[in-house]
């Protein structure tokens, strides 16, 4: 059970779900951290009274300095602050719900100032898996998972005795906003029609990822690390109601699922309480209110980036990286309207091929890696 937590991201929509448990749970809050957002920040400091509170950008660090110059919090900006929110000594467990590459360093970080992560940040895994876990490993802490479906496939694993009675990951996807569409459906959809998620309410980056499934290819890198399972051994299915989170299969063909309504609180006070569970503030799952459940194949000949994902772990080494890579870039073109949407797969595939995997020793090879991938997308536009 957290007693201390510092909150990596906490203006974006997990973090602020984040606080609105750790104040029904009374857990003190002793860092916060966000990019650009004075307005709540400031708001947010003067509810938690934090020690430190970091704004990544530097101009709205020292706008929230003059905001809460009557405070006891103290201020600061860039990578520096958020490295220092990661290891605050006063933490025993970091929540990294930072988008992107950025969460890297403050991961390792934490794990290196011995802090239990609850983890939230997929890019960290999916960029930097085997380093991570081992640095995990090295410094004896907890990485426990907030998205909604490793959330659930940890949960299931609780009824798992042995490694070797399984057989089978299962992650659910909603689909997105484009589920049952073909490509010649996809060619001219806008911005505006991708951010239209069916069930959940996420940023920007994230609503798009959803939108291309990348963001289900991304977990299936990420659960890859998180369970040490083959990529053969990790299945994907299209489970619109959003209401079965993920599943496991046993040796014995036996299936364990996790179920709840669409509420990301329950596996954040999961990560934050485990091994305990305590009542939450989530409305009761009432299955006959639901009615239906259904559950389709995906579409790997449309939505390139889950087949992507997979190939990328199969050659290993930075290839997770160089695909995650190439998706933020080509994400965030889309998003400005640089690039189709069928694009961002596209890229994402030809990256694998353009740029070169090496095996990962240290950060800076994740962080090369990254590079040339966004640089070998910027190249294509």
């Amino acid at each position: 059970m957290t007693n201390t937590l510092s909150i990596l991201g906490s203006t974006g929509s997990i973090g602020t779900q984040a606080i609105d448990v750790a104040k029904k749970l009374n857990m003190n809050v002793c860092a916060l951290t966000a990019n650009s957002n004075v307005k709540l920040m400031e708001e947010q400091v003067r509810l938690l009274k934090p020690q430190l509170a970091v704004m990544y950008d530097e101009a709205s660090a020292n706008k929230l300095k003059t905001a809460i110059a009557d405070t006891d919090t103290k201020v600061l900006s860039g990578m520096e602050g958020l490295l220092q929110a990661a290891s605050t000594e006063q933490a025993d467990t970091v929540l990294n719900s930072l988008v992107g590459m950025i969460g890297l360093l403050p991961t390792l970080t934490a794990a290196k100032a011995k802090k239990n992560i609850a983890l939230a940040n997929k890019e960290t895994l999916v960029a930097g898996g085997d380093l991570v876990m081992r640095t995990v490993k090295e410094n004896g802490v907890k990485l426990l998972p907030v998205d909604s479906e490793h959330s659930a496939i940890f949960q299931c694993l609780q009824a798992c005795p042995k490694e070797s009675l399984l057989k089978k990951l299962i992650l659910t996807a909603s689909g997105g906003p484009f589920f049952g569409k073909r490509e010649e459906e996809l060619k001219n959809v806008t911005v505006a029609e991708a951010l239209n998620h069916p069930n959940w309410s996420m940023g920007a980056k994230i609503t798009i990822d959803s939108a291309s499934m990348m963001n289900k290819g991304l977990e299936i890198i990420e659960a890859r690390w998180l369970f040490d399972v083959d990529v053969d051994n990790i299945d994907v299915v299209v489970h619109r109601q959003s209401i079965v989170h993920s599943l496991i299969e046993f040796v014995d063909n036996s299936v364990l699922a996790q179920l709840g309504l669409a509420d990301m609180r329950i596996p954040i006070q999961y990560a934050l309480t485990y091994p305990d569970r305590v009542p939450s503030p989530v409305k009761q799952l009432n299955l006959w209110e639901i009615g239906t459940l259904t559950f389709d194949k995906p579409d790997y000949e449309t939505f390139k980036c889950l087949n992507a994902c997979k190939e990328a772990l199969r050659i290993g080494g930075t290839a997770p990286a160089i695909a995650n890579g190439a998706n933020e870039a080509a994400n965030e073109l889309f998003r400005n309207n640089k690039i189709k949407f069928l694009q961002i797969g596209q890229l994402v595939q030809e990256s694998l091929k353009a740029v070169k995997s090496c095996p990962i020793n240290t950060v800076e090879d994740v962080i090369s890696a990254d590079k040339a991938a966004r640089d070998f997308v910027l190249s294509k536009v």
